[in-house]
């Protein structure tokens, strides 16, 4: 019979416990590029991350990776040029994408949604926006039947691209949407925005014939420093990040109020978030590098997706 002293069986329950901790906690992803300067970042079904970047390449990481690779590279198929907005469609196997010129270096051009195979990476279809003036595609969302909403932040715009349509089609405008970022769908359908300008989250109330009637400004248990990345949980449940604020929160919608629960705060310019599988991403965008004349001749690698683990009653 082997017996164990109770100092190593302490010492050896406690490795165990340490190694199953180890072993769920979610891991950080590295984004295999320079100067990546991403936007947006969403996830599939499979646990898959998709983040844009500046430059226009799109990257991915499979689940359970910890590097995000570059998969989609611009080329002159694809038109690519500089990506705000990701967003995975797995019932039709897309991966949706604000394309924009490159509007930190100050390019002039309209803004395109496009839609690439989840499967191969390769365009399936691009929808131009008007070319009535400046334009910055910003995010996208997707309604329980298959029509994409996208906001658009320079213009103060709302599109929406129905179920078998070609073009995309207004749904607002107003000088009380300018700076119009992120979207997301409720679990009743009604649309929320928030704007990354004026600091707010909001509500888009339609009318009887679904049309636009008017914007809801919600109560928020704190104050928003940056609000861009928003994505819906389900119900009326919302995770976002706030860039400036360097900020993740789960917010939590009640009536005209929403409550707002940080989970994640000291990062570079959180400006994306996604959720896969019970781990929440924020995606770091450290574009002060673009700016600061202090930074500018500093290098902002590496560019991080960070992960936090949600505990199932958030």
């Amino acid at each position: 019979m082997i017996r164990i002293g109770k100092l190593q069986l302490g010492l050896a329950l406690g490795a165990a416990l340490a190694a199953a901790a180890s072993a769920k906690a979610p891991a950080d992803v590295t984004i295999d590029g320079s100067r990546v300067y991403p936007e947006s970042i969403t996830s599939d079904a499979a646990g898959n991350l998709y983040n844009g970047s500046n430059a226009g390449t799109i990257y991915r990481a499979r689940a359970g990776s910890r590097t995000a690779e570059p998969w989609i590279v611009p080329d002159a198929h694809n038109g690519l040029r500089s990506l705000f907005g990701v967003f995975a469609d797995d019932k039709r196997g897309l991966l949706w994408a604000c394309d924009n010129p490159n509007l930190f270096k100050r390019e002039t051009g309209t803004s395109t949604l496009r839609a690439f195979s989840l499967k191969s990476g390769r365009l399936s279809a691009a929808y131009d926006f008007p070319t009535d003036g400046p334009s910055a595609c910003n995010d996208i969302a997707i309604d329980k039947d298959g029509a994409v909403w996208v906001s658009e932040t320079t213009g103060g715009r709302i599109f929406v691209l129905r179920p078998r349509a070609n073009e995309l089609e207004l749904f607002a405008k107003g000088a009380d949407l300018v700076g119009i970022d992120g979207i997301a769908i409720a679990g009743e359908g009604a649309i929320y925005i928030n704007n990354v300008r004026k600091q707010l989250f909001q509500r888009v109330e339609r009318k009887a014939d679904g049309s636009f009637d008017k914007l809801t400004t919600l109560a928020t248990t704190l104050p928003l420093n940056g609000p861009d990345g928003l994505r819906a949980l389900g119900g009326n449940r919302f995770i976002q990040g706030e860039g400036p604020g360097g900020r993740v929160a789960l917010v939590y919608v009640a009536g005209d109020s929403a409550a707002i629960v940080p989970i994640a705060s000291g990062l570079d310019g959180p400006v994306g978030v996604t959720v896969s599988h019970g781990v929440a991403y924020a995606l770091e965008g450290k574009i002060e590098y673009m700016f600061d004349a202090k930074l500018k001749d500093k290098s902002p690698d590496p560019f991080t997706i960070h992960a936090f683990a949600l505990k199932a009653d958030q």
